[in-house]
């Protein structure tokens, strides 16, 4: 898989990301996660925006095995969204399914 295959990021909403700034700036994220949550592994919550000026960021890579779209570590879906969690899990790839 090459960069240009790799599914974007089509929306972020957790505001307390260094990284959403009007969307997502990290060049990849990591999704990853347990007891049923698939958290973004690149959430990092300060309060200096951080991350590249001009970027669509992807999913770089995915540890949820347990995911419809995830094939040997990596996303198979078309894009993800990201938005926030509940309790330890800041922030949620939405596009997360269960097998």
């Amino acid at each position: 898989m090459t960069t240009t295959e790799m599914p974007a990021v089509s929306e972020c909403t957790v505001s307390a990301c260094s990284y959403n700034d009007h969307g997502c700036h990290a060049f990849a994220i990591t999704v990853s996660g347990s007891n049923g949550a698939a958290d973004c592994g690149t959430f990092i919550p300060l309060t200096a925006k951080g991350g590249l000026p001009r970027i669509s960021s992807q999913v770089g890579a995915c540890t949820r095995s347990d995911c419809t779209h995830n094939v040997m570590l990596e996303c198979t879906a078309s894009a993800v969204r990201v938005g926030p969690g509940q309790g330890d899990h800041a922030a949620n790839c939405l596009t997360y399914s269960p097998r």
